[in-house]
């Protein structure tokens, strides 16, 4: 039994190996082949029904921000990013942010202008959760722009049904040179 046993655990570990090996080989060509971008933020829209006014007043929807990263447009036109980011949070502390992204890119007939769809996964790191142990978040993201300039929006839901918690928009800006 343990004869047979060894055989597919040696396959298993075999294929997160590989699985980990092309996932840092992914990383390294958008990495080493994209273009260099500057991200700019200002706008955290809060939704407002999710808070209330008296919160809403309290929050810091100017979320002023800088980061960089690296952007590839893949064989298929899609944008993939690797990036970080720091911005002003909603309680005005440092939200820093480290990530992956992937957008599908619908060009807008010949107008030079494209939007995308897609999603990000990254590290956040915030005080007022975990102490600022940083943590893994999934966003939403779409853009609208052209290949080297874009605005974008990351959305975080509502967290439950309390109020003043979640439903922001935030709204930021790709530039790659």
């Amino acid at each position: 039994m343990a004869l047979c046993a060894a055989p597919a655990a040696h396959a298993e570990e075999n294929k997160f190996s590989l699985l980990w090996q092309d996932t840092k080989d992914h990383m390294s060509n958008i990495w080493d082949k994209g273009d260099h971008a500057i991200y700019l933020s200002g706008v955290a829209h809060h939704g407002r029904s999710t808070y209330t006014r008296e919160k809403l007043n309290e929050l810091n929807e100017h979320a002023w921000g800088l980061g960089y990263g690296k952007t590839l447009r893949n064989e298929s036109g899609n944008d993939e990013s690797l990036y970080a980011f720091v911005l002003k949070d909603s309680h005005r502390h440092p939200q820093w942010m480290a990530g992956y992204a992937h957008e599908w890119v619908f060009p807008v007939a010949k107008t030079g202008l494209e939007v995308g769809i897609g999603g990000t996964a990254m590290l956040i790191s915030r005080q007022d959760y975990l102490h600022s142990v940083p943590f893994p978040v999934p966003l939403p993201l779409a853009s609208i722009g052209t290949q080297k300039g874009k605005i974008m929006f990351a959305y975080v839901p509502r967290l439950g049904s309390n109020k003043n918690n979640g439903d922001v928009l935030l709204i930021f800006g790709r530039i790659e040179m």
